[in-house]
């Protein structure tokens, strides 16, 4: 995850950069992130992250639906966080970290 780390280091304090990055792992990467919000009925939202354009926001509940409740107590454990507090940040963070990671507008090859 060395590229992550570089690209998310400057938008991503420590312990987010982590989370973040444990995020997309455990997902299969940004396309199996993608897949995730397509399948909770968030696709044009998730594809708004991936494309060129502005970000579309999501939501903390939103988040956390998409994640799982298991999922987001192990994230908020790891970055010492309480679960509100945690999708909170991540809802504003994950946006900007798919925008981020995409730049071209398109899931790089993994």
């Amino acid at each position: 995850m060395g590229l992550f780390d570089g690209v998310l280091g400057g938008i991503v304090g420590g312990a987010m950069m982590s989370v973040v990055n444990h995020v997309l792992e455990q997902n299969g990467g940004i396309q199996g992130v993608v897949n995730q919000f397509e399948q909770k009925g968030l696709g044009p939202t998730v594809r708004s992250w991936v494309s060129t354009g502005p970000n579309l926001p999501i939501t903390a509940d939103q988040l956390h639906q998409v994640l799982g409740s298991g999922a987001v107590q192990e994230l908020a454990q790891k970055a010492g966080l309480s679960v509100p507090e945690l999708t909170q940040t991540l809802a504003q963070l994950l946006p900007q970290a798919i925008d981020k990671l995409t730049p071209a507008g398109t899931i790089p090859k993994a």
